[in-house]
């Protein structure tokens, strides 16, 4: 008797990262089928009462309904994952024990661990986790952290010469991890490309830049999407990010790649 493939929901706001993690999935679990995509956590709920599938793949921040709150409602119907670029959620509800968790960007070997212990769970009949105190309580993170979100940042202070500039960050094209300095590559107030180093680590101001003007390309570089010309790719799976009005080319490590299927 053929046992009933096992079936799976991706819900994230992000019609490239859906792909992707798609994709992921059919080469890191080929029995494996993926029966919905939601755009949101609303979606996500409805399809799952739909379809019922025996896994939940939720990104945490989305509009409306965010994955904590469609995980709330789906609770022990389906054996949930969080997909979340907050290290602190992720980790708060597997150490509970309670669900498992990807960080995006997802890697193929984070996600076969993920995929061994969901085999485990669907195959074992063992019943869906889900614990409400738990996913109240990392909602109520959420909102909080939400309410205590700092703004994006502004300005970033440099030392240009001999003077201290306050460089705009729209007019910053990227930046760069440089030994113990990080690279600022702006645009001076003649549209000429300039550069200044600063002693904040690149690490510490990832955070407080949009994450709509800027993204993060390598673990060494973040580019300012307006200040992108295009991309080539690059042999092993890379790819190049070329500047305009620059000679420089940062490089697209395989992690970022799905930051560019459409160009």
């Amino acid at each position: 008797m053929n046992r009933r493939r096992p079936t799976a929901l991706i819900a994230d706001d992000e019609p490239l990262l859906r792909d992707e993690l798609a994709a992921l999935l059919a080469d890191a679990w080929p029995e494996l089928e993926v029966v919905a995509h939601a755009r949101n956590g609303r979606e996500a709920v409805e399809r799952h009462a739909e379809l019922r599938p025996d896994i939940c793949f939720l990104d945490v921040q989305m509009p409306g309904v965010s994955g904590i709150e469609a995980a709330r409602q789906i609770g022990p119907g389906a054996h949930l994952v969080f997909v979340t670029a907050f290290d602190q959620y992720a980790l708060s509800a597997f150490d509970h024990g309670v669900l498992d968790y990807l960080v995006k960007p997802v890697e193929p070997r984070r996600l076969a661990q993920t995929v061994a212990r969901l085999r485990e769970r669907v195959q074992g009949t063992l019943p869906a986790l889900a614990t409400e105190a738990l996913l109240a309580q990392l909602a109520d993170d959420l909102k909080r952290r939400d309410a205590d979100a700092v703004p994006p940042l502004r300005w970033i202070r440099a030392t240009v010469g001999h003077a201290l500039r306050l460089i705009p960050v729209e007019d910053v094209d990227f930046i760069s991890a440089d030994d113990k300095y990080t690279v600022i590559a702006w645009r001076d107030d003649d549209g000429k490309a300039a550069e200044a180093l600063i002693a904040t680590p690149l690490k510490q101001l990832l955070p407080q830049l949009d994450p709509l003007q800027f993204a993060q390309v390598h673990r060494s570089h973040v580019v300012n999407w307006s200040a992108v010309s295009h991309v080539t790719r690059a042999p092993n799976e890379t790819a190049q990010v070329h500047i305009k009005g620059r000679k420089d080319v940062l490089p697209v490590s395989r992690s970022y790649l799905h930051l560019f299927k459409q160009m």
